[in-house]
């Protein structure tokens, strides 16, 4: 019986065992630059490596972030990535990050990452950020929010794949950085995903979920959901 139970045991461990992976699996090479898409003929998780004879230093540079931003939209912030799109070399890497300007009472808005844990780092201002918890195991529980005020030189983790969001709370311009444990995090944006997919999802679908009258789910997604990065 021992044995049965050791046996089993063993198997549930080896299945469960590739979930293990916190981020994007190890590389299995020195590096596998990326090819562009667009000429690709094959589609795997992830991207095509380049011809390693073919590389080249700027394969691995990107220069820009010392720039701001444009916030001249009506969140006030703008994310600029950098991630394998814009590095071909970070493919396989397994991280990537982005500069996040924001202007007075600018807001990146609540969104998750679904591929990657994320730390930010404030260089200028004063931004309140957080982070929601996913479902909890008791139904009689809420999810919980967990928050901070954060001023130059303090960093904060948002953990893979939870809602978080950062406000400038100040009334000058804020700047932050941020490494993402991913060459590929993804962003989903709340509001844009549920008031602004296309096609639209049902009204009935959000009139049940929110459970508000038709005409206020109507008003949303008739609204310009703005994408900032």
């Amino acid at each position: 019986m021992k044995m049965a139970l050791g046996f089993v045991t063993a198997i549930l461990i080896a299945s469960f065992a590739p979930f293990a992976y916190a981020s994007d699996p190890s590389p299995l090479q020195d590096f596998c630059v990326a090819v562009n898409d667009s000429v690709a003929t094959v589609f795997v998780n992830g991207k095509i490596c380049k011809n390693p004879n073919m590389v080249v230093a700027n394969d691995f540079f990107f220069s820009g972030l010392n720039r701001p931003g444009n916030t001249s939209n009506p969140l006030g912030s703008r994310v600029t990535p950098v991630n394998v799109n814009q590095i071909p070399g970070l493919n396989t890497l397994g991280v990537s990050l982005v500069r996040v300007d924001y202007a007075p009472y600018g807001l990146n808005p609540p969104h998750t990452h679904p591929r990657a844990t994320e730390v930010l780092v404030v260089l200028q201002g004063t931004l309140y950020v957080g982070f929601v918890t996913s479902n909890p195991a008791d139904p009689n529980q809420k999810n919980k929010l967990f928050t901070k005020y954060l001023n130059p030189g303090d960093v904060f983790v948002f953990p893979e794949g939870l809602i978080h969001f950062q406000f400038n709370v100040g009334q000058k311009n804020a700047v932050a950085f941020a490494g993402l444990s991913s060459q590929n995090p993804g962003v989903i944006t709340i509001a844009n995903a549920v008031f602004g997919s296309d096609p639209p999802i049902n009204p009935a679908v959000l009139t049940k979920a929110f459970q508000v009258e038709k005409n206020v789910i109507d008003y949303l997604q008739a609204q310009f959901w703005w994408n900032i990065d």
